[in-house]
């Protein structure tokens, strides 16, 4: 068997949505688990769509991701160039397509944009556009003479009326065709540029590609390739189409969701190992439903025969549990370095940053929940009396401003405001009261944080807030229940 090679052609229109990351990753998976190439290719051609700074994202994503690729535009691996603008330049398309037109397998076209547009018909509502062979019958001699009168023409291939097309899918199986329902695709476009179709099929087959990764929305366009490699005589590769990927609504997933691009789900807080992770499992799954992988354990376990033909759906809820996994399995020095923007954007006090970090690990599943678990410590919100109510602590607004009155002296005397020390202080004072440690704790708790729900307990807030600011903060609930 030959050595396995895939490649990843993006094109560079953007952001790396979610669906192409996963083609990337999939591609990248089954090269390395076979012990194989990953071949990184700019599929440029399209001009129009192509938008500056795109490129620098796709080496960003890779890099950032760990999918290294082993040949590419910076890596040569003697097959390139690896950009199809510069393959273009090289003039290997038009060479390709001539040689198929010497065969019969393509043709010249000179239809201007006006007889096309009266082929255009409606059915069942739909727009069908279909070239009808005009060109295929006209004269060497007629070819000849507009071709030096220098009238614009496109390439097409001559597909056959009669008769069905089979491919064979990894996923999907055999798949036939009648050939009557392929249309005479363009190869080569009136600038000169070859269309993404044929481009593929002549850069996959120079660079050796073994194996093609590619969402199943190509899966109608697969005949017509498998025709263009028989056309050279060329092997067909192992195909692979991935399933669609949609949102929680099974719509496919697009722009509009927010979370569509590998850069959207880092700005809303995940780390992008859980992000490989959760986008290997769009469609994959491992025999034994474990569901957390690094990435080298993905390379051992991938197995393509196992991917799913159903839609994957993006689900958010499954994604921030997942990286809330990944959040708590963090060293503590690598998360307190990813955390500290977050918390320096929310509190402007010089407190211990480490120590809040580390109260916060265990408690957010994305980065941005980081803001609504701290903002007390910058300045108590505004909060409802009825929250120092607590049936199992037996507090209610009314023992809780006694209980604060009578604890204010204590914490006030105190030199040491560390946690164990307040803790022991609050404990000797409870003995002395006959109160219970949660009598104590839940109104100076609400007192200084003003949340129901916070990182760590009252004796840990007050040693983060120190003892000016605490002793401030008891003051004021004191006034506020008063």
């Amino acid at each position: 068997m030959s050595k396995v090679r895939t490649r990843f052609a993006p094109s560079p229109t953007g952001r790396m949505h979610v669906g192409n990351l996963r083609t990337a990753l999939y591609a990248y998976l089954i090269a390395k688990h076979e012990g194989g190439d990953f071949i990184l290719r700019i599929e440029d051609t399209d001009q129009v769509r192509e938008v500056e700074g795109a490129v620098d994202i796709i080496y960003r994503t890779l890099a950032k991701t760990g999918l290294l690729h082993d040949e590419g535009p910076d890596k040569d691996g003697g097959v390139g160039p690896y950009v199809q603008s510069e393959r273009q330049a090289n003039g290997i398309y038009l060479e390709y397509a001539k040689m198929l037109v010497e065969k019969g397998e393509a043709y010249y076209c000179f239809c201007d944009e006006e007889r096309l547009n009266s082929l255009v018909t409606e059915l069942e509502g739909k727009t069908i556009s279909r070239y009808d062979k005009h060109c295929l019958h006209l004269s060497k001699e007629e070819i000849e003479a507009n071709l030096a009168a220098g009238k614009p023409y496109v390439i097409r291939q001559n597909n056959p009326l009669e008769g069905t097309t089979t491919f064979k899918d990894e996923l999907y199986g055999d798949i036939t065709v009648p050939n009557e329902e392929l249309d005479d695709m363009v190869l080569i476009k009136s600038d000169g540029f070859p269309t993404y179709n044929f481009a593929n099929v002549v850069d996959d087959h120079l660079m050796n590609i073994t194996h093609v990764v590619r969402g199943n929305e190509y899966l109608s366009s697969s005949p017509k390739y498998n025709r263009l490699y028989d056309a050279f005589g060329w092997e067909v590769p192992t195909y692979i189409h991935c399933p669609l990927i949609t949102d929680e609504t099974h719509k496919k997933l697009s722009k509009r969701s927010g979370h569509s691009s590998f850069e959207d789900l880092l700005e809303q807080g995940f780390l992008t190992e859980a992000i490989i992770n959760f986008v290997a499992l769009l469609g994959w799954s491992p025999e034994d439903n474990r569901e957390i992988f690094s990435l080298e354990e993905l390379v051992e376990a991938f197995d393509y025969t196992h991917m799913s033909k159903s839609p994957a759906v993006l689900d958010m809820t499954k994604l921030k549990w997942m990286n809330g996994e990944y959040i708590k399995a963090m060293d503590e020095e690598a998360f307190y370095e990813m955390a500290l923007p977050y918390i320096k954007d929310v509190i402007s006090k010089p407190l211990d940053y480490k120590k809040i970090a580390s109260m916060i690990k265990s408690r957010i599943e994305v980065f941005t929940d980081i803001k609504e678990q701290i903002d007390f410590f910058e300045a108590v919100p505004e909060y409802d009396n009825d929250m120092y109510t607590h049936k199992k602590m037996k507090t209610n607004p009314e023992n809780s401003l006694t209980l604060l009155t009578e604890v204010l002296p204590v914490l006030e005397a105190q030199d040491n405001f560390d946690n164990d020390s307040l803790f022991e202080a609050l404990q000797s004072f409870g003995k002395e009261k006959e109160y219970k440690t949660g009598f104590i704790m839940w109104p100076l708790r609400t007192a200084v944080s003003g949340k129901q729900a916070t990182p760590g307990g009252a004796t840990e807030l007050m040693s983060v807030l120190g003892k000016e600011e605490t002793i401030a903060r008891i003051k004021a609930a004191i006034a506020k229940l008063s």
